[in-house]
């Protein structure tokens, strides 16, 4: 049962990236070339027998922001998000729950993960800036992650297993919301 309602969520999803980002009216300037994302769809509907409802939710708005522009310090869907910024909206947005602004504080208040225990939800953390945790996003499954990278891009997903985030990939980490969630998941 899982399975068919994430199958028919990610279909849905499937047409909310290519539309404006949640609570943005008017941005459809924002919204991706078509094809940009559709490979990885496909690939989220192996991962639906292990996300739980919360995840769901979380990655639902998390795929919503896609196309929303980086801005350093960013942290809003109208005027855009940086890495940190885009985790603690798409947290306090979708459950309520404040992360703090900082990426290595948003580790810190984390609880640490296995790349082996990862499930949607849980945040990736990467050493972009010769520092541990420096970079966050939220994962996806199946190796995909969903952030706002640098200026000059936009929010959209990256597999964690291309070169560059593969070497600079420093930890994962579970949001306490999702440890109580996933016990009734599993």
């Amino acid at each position: 049962m899982r399975r068919i309602v994430f199958v028919v969520l990610a279909g849905l999803l499937s047409l909310a990236v290519h539309a404006a980002p949640l609570g943005v009216e008017g941005a459809a300037e924002a919204a991706p070339a078509r094809g940009a994302n559709d490979a990885w769809m496909g690939q989220l509907h192996t991962v639906g027998s292990e996300t739980s409802d919360v995840a769901g939710r979380l990655l639902g708005t998390a795929l919503g922001l896609i196309g929303v522009p980086y801005r350093f310090g960013g942290g809003s869907a109208e005027t855009g998000f940086d890495c940190s910024g885009l985790v603690r909206y798409v947290y306090a947005n979708t459950l309520g729950l404040v992360l703090p602004r900082r990426a290595a504080e948003q580790a810190q208040v984390t609880t640490p993960v296995t790349k082996d225990e990862l499930r949607p939800g849980d945040l990736v953390f990467f050493n972009t800036m010769r520092r541990a945790f420096s970079h966050v996003g939220v994962y996806l499954g199946d190796g995909k992650f969903v952030h706002a990278p640098s200026k000059g891009d936009s929010v959209k997903v990256s597999d964690m297993n291309d070169r560059y985030w593969a070497r600079r990939f420093n930890g994962a980490r579970r949001v306490g919301a999702l440890e109580d969630a996933s016990v009734g998941a599993r």
